[in-house]
């Protein structure tokens, strides 16, 4: 195909000419591009991209195989009965710090009046302390997936020898209980292979322009004359403007192999490390919904950590001691099958909890102040208004 000069200008032309444009009579609509075919090649890596690797014959790209069951982990010695703590209860809060939890509490809220907690008369206080036991199951789970990016020399090493299985590879743990992720390329995986976003050609054709390198100008919509015989200076009379998207080329970087041609394939391992953790909190009867509780912390009475826990023995509160049980063989059986497990770690708080009758105006009210934050629940709070934006 021809290329179109550009007037004024040698050895600089504005691409490919195309041949089903036809420039317009003076004044009259221009004819656009007809559309090429699509050539961006596949969307996705074809099955064919991927070799067989011994052990890894399951491995899909993008993911979505799940994760890969650990192999059996060696016997543990039996975990041992953590010591339980005598002391079990804190003592009450005072009358003043009850007050000024409200006197803060109403502050904070920008309607509220601070009248009932200042002036409101405090006829009652019942101390409703509960327990909150917690299991925490530190696990690291494994994944794979096929995987690629742009050739740039790296080592080539399929075949080589066998690639070593997901578990046998291995990985830095961070510090137990912290949330982590790490990638790691499995050796003796990585082939190049022709980029399937390209075909191998390292451009793609501009869909903009569809693949011309030109448009129409925008200035005298194709006819080469802006008023009368007067030639546009946009286009010098041809009627069409380079594109900007490719600047006259016609095609731009593939966007897979960033202009390589070729791209390393590999198999991806995901190492995940995870801290998965339950909460027990032991009902009591003061009025206060369980929900409130994981905003506070309380007195830390008791910790066990090790490779695998115990179940709690000799708890004060059964309801606790049952709670551990069903936990522990719960976390145990579940998180086994599909991760290792590397620690385990038990803990009870004690969470204050103080209801408090109150008298303001002649009628009588009632809040609660919770958790070693003494954060306030105050649902029937008297002196509230609503605001309303005119």
């Amino acid at each position: 195909m021809d290329r179109q000069p550009i007037v004024g200008a040698p050895n600089r032309d504005y691409g490919i000419a195309n041949p089903g444009y036809v420039p317009a009579a003076g004044g009259a609509p221009a004819m656009f591009a007809p559309p090429v075919a699509d050539s961006q090649g596949p969307s996705a890596p074809p099955a064919s991209m991927f070799d067989s690797m011994p052990g890894y014959e399951g491995t899909l790209a993008g993911g979505g195989g799940g994760f890969l069951p650990p192999p059996m982990p060696t016997p543990a010695p039996m975990p041992e009965p953590g010591p339980i703590q005598p002391q079990w209860n804190i003592p009450s809060i005072t009358e003043d710090t009850a007050r000024e939890a409200l006197i803060l509490y109403a502050s904070s809220k920008c309607c509220y009046s601070s009248a009932p907690a200042k002036d409101g008369v405090i006829t009652n206080m019942e101390a409703f302390n509960t327990y909150r036991y917690r299991l925490e199951t530190f696990t690291e789970s494994r994944s794979t997936e096929w995987s690629h990016e742009p050739y740039n020399g790296q080592p080539v090493d399929a075949y080589a020898q066998p690639p070593p299985g997901p578990w046998d590879i291995p990985a830095k743990a961070p510090n137990f209980f912290l949330n982590n992720q790490q990638t790691i390329k499995v050796p003796y995986t990585s082939s190049m292979k022709s980029c399937h976003g390209c075909v191998g050609m390292g451009r793609k054709p501009c869909k903009d322009c569809a693949g011309v390198g030109n448009k129409v100008c925008w200035v005298c919509n194709g006819s080469g004359f802006r008023m009368g015989d007067d030639r546009c200076s946009s286009c010098s009379g041809r009627g069409r403007t380079n594109c900007n998207f490719c600047h006259g080329q016609g095609s731009k970087q593939c966007d897979v192999c960033h202009g390589k041609q070729q791209l390393l394939v590999y198999i991806k391992l995901t190492v995940k490390w995870t801290n998965n953790s339950d909460n027990y909190v032991v009902e009591q009867l003061s009025g206060l919904h369980v929900e409130n509780f994981s905003q506070v912390s309380g007195k830390e009475l008791f910790r066990d950590s090790q490779y695998l826990v115990y179940p709690l023995i000799n708890f004060p509160d059964p309801s606790v001691v049952q709670a551990s049980q069903r936990l522990v063989n719960e976390h145990q059986g579940k998180f086994s099958q599909t991760s290792r497990i590397l620690q385990q770690r038990q803990t009870i708080e004690l969470i204050p909890v103080t209801r408090v009758t109150y008298f303001w105006e002649g009628k009588s009210h009632v809040y609660f102040v919770y958790g070693n934050e003494f954060k306030v629940n105050a649902e029937d709070y008297p002196a509230t208004c609503c605001c309303t934006v005119m």
